[in-house]
């Protein structure tokens, strides 16, 4: 049998967030230690500023963490929002890594926004700075709201938006009234208002936005900077400026190849390095996670676990 996982079934049988930062940690260590197997991502371009990847992973067993086989399936759509669809959609293939039986088919639109606030949440625990104070994130969407949960589960409450539709910012600060409680938020209308004094800066607006670019000199000397957005916000003045690591070094380069980051460096090493370090690197910290199907194995290895224990969803005849 396959179990069949609507998008608001993955959304009740997500793993709590601190435990999503667990296994978000172990995919990028999985990655640094040639304990994952991650082919390229296969890309098609259906739309101009559309695209949709395939990403198939395999997660060995490494250092007490768990085994994962899968593929996802992501579809990437600017202008869906303006149908009312979401901008992320896909689907996540989980398999038996013994057999590779498929065991789950899941929606993945929910599962890409915590797994990437995970690997944020991951880089904040372990590489920013002692006292953190403000965290600053551009953006009001999906992201930032999986983001503030990010921040709550970990402490840090204040937090500034950088909001570019005052619908978008009001939105959002129903939404952390309910959802984060716990939250200071300050929503603001320009960049420049939210990421001065931020230990940590995350940028999440729309990739190839125009105009998104952050001066470098807004940055705090020893800031954590996640970029959500690839280069869209974070310049190479920016990147180059300190310490610049990524969570799959092959995959940065090939983008780099194509021109996706101009001006930027070679990475410094892998993300999961980084974290295993024994004191945080001084000065400023860029981590360039680009997204990888490991943490999607390992995501729909866990979500799977949850549907399993509560008899959550559709079992399909193979």
């Amino acid at each position: 049998m396959i179990r069949y996982l609507s998008e608001a079934e993955v959304e009740r049988c997500q793993p709590t967030v601190l435990a999503g930062i667990s296994i978000a940690r172990g995919a990028l260590t999985a990655l640094a230690s040639d304990h994952a197997q991650l082919p390229p991502k296969a890309s098609v371009f259906p739309r101009p500023g559309s695209f949709a990847n395939t990403m198939p992973a395999y997660v060995a067993p490494h250092a007490g963490g768990s085994e994962a086989l899968g593929l996802k399936w992501v579809g990437v759509y600017p202008t869906n929002p303006e149908r009312g669809l979401a901008l992320i959609n896909g689907i996540l293939l989980a398999a038996d890594p013994e057999t590779g039986l498929p065991l789950a088919i899941m929606g993945a639109a929910h599962e890409t926004g915590i797994r990437t606030a995970a690997v944020s949440g991951a880089c904040i625990a372990a590489l920013a700075r002692p006292v953190v104070g403000n965290v600053a994130i551009t953006g009001a969407g999906v992201q930032t709201r999986t983001h503030l949960a990010v921040c709550e589960a970990l402490g840090h409450h204040d937090v500034t938006v950088f909001a570019r539709r005052q619908e978008a910012g009001e939105a959002l600060r129903r939404w952390s009234e309910s959802s984060t409680p716990g939250i200071r938020l300050t929503v603001v209308s320009r960049a420049t208002d939210a990421v001065p004094g931020a230990g940590v800066v995350i940028t999440g607006v729309p990739i190839g936005a125009v105009g998104a670019l952050i001066e470098p000199e807004l940055f705090d000397e020893d800031a954590l900077v996640l970029p959500l957005d690839y280069g869209t916000s974070i310049g190479a003045s920016v990147a180059n400026s300190g310490h610049l690591f990524t969570d799959d070094v092959p995959q940065f380069a090939r983008f780099v190849e194509r021109g996706a980051f101009p001006g930027y460096r070679d990475a410094d090493g892998y993300t999961g390095d980084a974290l295993e370090l024994v004191a945080r690197p001084p000065g400023r910290i860029v981590c360039q996670n680009l997204g990888q199907g490991a943490a999607d194995a390992l995501f729909a290895r866990a979500i799977l676990a949850n549907a399993e224990t509560l008899g959550i969803g559709t079992l399909l005849v193979r």
